[in-house]
């Protein structure tokens, strides 16, 4: 069983271009769930791209597995307001929706993901938004904030923003009108 030091070092091989070796990382988590902490330590590592990458791998288990990501909810609520690397940012802002979550961690990730419709970073801006939107799903009292928070981003936004804000404005307000008595 590789240990916390072996996940990390493959993490860390690669230039910030490349994945590296994530595809096999991702496989030996989802072999024994067990190495899911060491996994989830590497989003605090001292390597930009071992964090990036850890980022990535936890994405990607999250989309068919989030229930392996759920018991590190708190670290991962607490790295997602601190971090300031965009890949991280980008990443933990479609993970932690996927999560089953309180109605105060709801807004909670709700805050955070506003205040990052405000990055540097047109992809961690078109993130927030989908990560805003899918919040909305387990908190639907959060779907008008979030509507008008994207209208305006789908008008102005950068290509990408406007993109996606329009296939999740079309979701979301169909949606509203499902729940509409």
């Amino acid at each position: 069983m590789p240990s916390a030091s072996k996940i990390q070092s493959m993490l860390l091989e690669g230039d910030r271009r490349s994945v590296g070796r994530v595809p096999e990382v991702i496989e030996l988590v989802r072999e024994d769930s067990t190495r899911m902490h060491a996994l989830v330590d590497c989003l605090r590592d001292k390597h930009s791209g071992v964090r990036m990458r850890a980022a990535d791998a936890l994405e990607k288990i999250s989309r068919d597995q989030p229930k392996f990501l759920q018991i590190y909810k708190v670290t991962l609520l607490a790295v997602l307001a601190d971090t300031i690397q965009k890949e991280v940012r980008w990443h933990l802002a479609v993970i932690l929706p996927r999560l089953q979550l309180t109605a105060r961690e709801g807004l909670r990730v709700s805050d955070v993901l506003r205040s990052y419709l405000e990055d540097r970073s047109s992809i961690v801006k078109t993130f927030a938004m989908q990560g805003l939107a899918d919040l909305t799903m387990q908190q639907p009292a959060l779907c008008s904030l979030v509507l008008d928070l994207l209208r305006p981003l789908t008008r102005s936004g950068t290509p990408a923003m406007r993109a996606r804000g329009r296939k999740l404005l079309e979701i979301l307000e169909s949606e509203r009108v499902k729940q509409t008595p």
